[in-house]
């Protein structure tokens, strides 16, 4: 599946260069009811998910990604107020899982959620791939990772780009001032194999579209 990760321009040339993608923990994520997808008015069962939650954040990361990048609002949340760069890996659908929105919180039986031994496939699947129906603008994919080594430098994880997280598109933001020569110079030997394109805001609709002239994109 084709799917689209929307970066500000110093991370996604960062990103670009160094052939790897931010991985994000379950703490960083700026929606808060992120696992909690759950109906938790049982104080004994919120206890039980922070635990939970808690634990998972220490050993399980995420890749996020979108499925279309015609969004302006995406582009204005994550990508410098279309400044900065989407980028478009090939991954096999296997590794991805679908977000589901949702208006409501899902409602399960206490006593079973209490003992995580007991938690069912399904019930594992909502907790991770539901979130508030107001997020569906983000149309959003994910993969679950396994945190490994933390970056020194950064004190972040990342995954390689490799054959399960393809780079196989940029595309500049149509407020980018990037030229085509900085964007080769990151991709590297990888520019012969990655289409680049540059972005515009559409005439017709409240789409962004590819820009056709080339000659407006030095």
């Amino acid at each position: 599946m084709r799917v689209y990760h929307f970066v500000e321009r110093h991370y996604g040339l960062d990103d670009l260069r160094r052939r790897r993608l931010k991985i994000a923990t379950l703490k960083e994520l700026n929606d808060p009811f992120e696992f909690f997808g759950i109906n938790l008015k049982d104080a004994s069962l919120r206890h039980a998910f922070q635990q939970m939650k808690e634990q998972m954040s220490a050993n399980r990361g995420l890749l996020c990604f979108s499925r279309a990048w015609h969004n302006p609002v995406q582009w204005s949340h994550y990508a410098g107020k279309h400044t900065g760069l989407c980028l478009g890996f090939d991954i096999p659908d296997e590794h991805l899982g679908l977000v589901n929105y949702s208006a409501k919180r899902f409602a399960v039986e206490a006593e079973r959620l209490l003992n995580p031994r007991q938690i069912d496939e399904p019930t594992v699947t909502k907790l991770l791939f539901t979130k508030f129906s107001h997020w569906r603008y983000e149309n959003e994919v994910r993969s679950f990772v396994t945190l490994e080594d933390r970056d020194p430098d950064t004190g972040l994880y990342f995954a390689e780009f490799s054959a399960r997280l393809k780079l196989a598109q940029v595309i500049v933001g149509a407020e980018s001032n990037l030229s085509r020569a900085e964007l080769g110079d990151a991709l590297g030997d990888m520019s012969e194999r990655v289409e680049t394109l540059k972005a515009r805001l559409a005439f017709g609709s409240f789409r962004v579209v590819r820009q056709r002239k080339n000659t407006l994109w030095i």
